[in-house]
């Protein structure tokens, strides 16, 4: 039985660390390098980093930039942000990311999530989908947030499944920024439609809320970003939490 992870998520914004609610990402939280140095105090598993404008900008991912924080983190690392082709993961990789996040190209360019699976292995591919619920639907938006792709979430989870992803990053964009919970409907969901590991992501602010995610929402694995930037609740402390309510932890 694979152990439940804590996911720390930083969103990058230019030079900075941001964070908001619903994606609306305004808010200064610090920078890179020194976010990482704490986490890497903290006892996560592994830690998410996004460059929330690349895509938008039409850019490239800073590999410079990425290769220097990768080298302060001393956990897995994965990437999202910019990522269009098969030469964008291969840098990404080379450049010190464990994983590449890919989110946005899962509607522009779904190829390369199959050419990075069989380049690569499904080990180093996560697919990220954001999800907004229009009636009783889930519907998948793209670009941070801003397009909605009008794509209905049970069928690209099940596209990107078929096509080898090793882990699927799914995020209630309604949720984010909140810290009212996570949307546990989503995340069962998606949880019950495959048989990879699920991260689940958008709204913790408690522990309680982790737990919830992990025990009736089946996630293999949760993602936070406020609850860690806004409160003193640490990574540490949930995965003591966790452990006390019988949920298998990593050490």
């Amino acid at each position: 039985m694979l152990k439940t992870r804590i996911i720390p998520t930083l969103l990058w914004k230019d030079t900075t660390l941001v964070k908001g609610v619903g994606f609306d990402s305004w808010r200064r939280v610090g920078t890179i390098i020194p976010s990482i140095k704490v986490y890497n105090t903290r006892q996560v598993d592994e830690l998410i980093v996004l460059d929330i404008t690349a895509t938008a900008q039409g850019r490239e991912p800073d590999y410079l930039s990425i290769k220097e924080f990768a080298g302060e983190c001393f956990v897995p690392l994965t990437f999202g942000g910019g990522v269009k082709s098969l030469d964008s993961i291969k840098k990404l990789l080379r450049h010190g990311a464990d994983k590449v996040s890919v989110n946005s190209a899962i509607y522009d360019n779904p190829g390369i999530i199959e050419k990075g699976v069989k380049k690569f292995g499904n080990q180093c591919i996560v697919a990220s989908i954001d999800v907004i619920k229009e009636g009783d639907e889930y519907i998948c938006f793209s670009h941070s947030g801003s397009i909605n792709t009008q794509k209905k979430l049970v069928d690209i989870v099940q596209m990107v499944y078929d096509l080898g992803v090793g882990e699927i990053l799914i995020t209630s964009i309604e949720q984010d920024g909140t810290m009212e919970g996570y949307d546990i409907d989503l995340i069962r969901l998606v949880s019950e439609r495959v048989n990879i590991p699920v991260i689940a992501s958008g709204g913790a602010g408690n522990y309680n809320h982790m737990y919830q995610a992990l025990l009736d929402g089946k996630a293999d694995a949760v993602a936070a970003a406020s609850i860690f930037h806004f409160t003193e609740q640490t990574p540490l402390e949930a995965k003591k939490y966790l452990q006390g309510r019988g949920i298998a932890v990593r050490n």
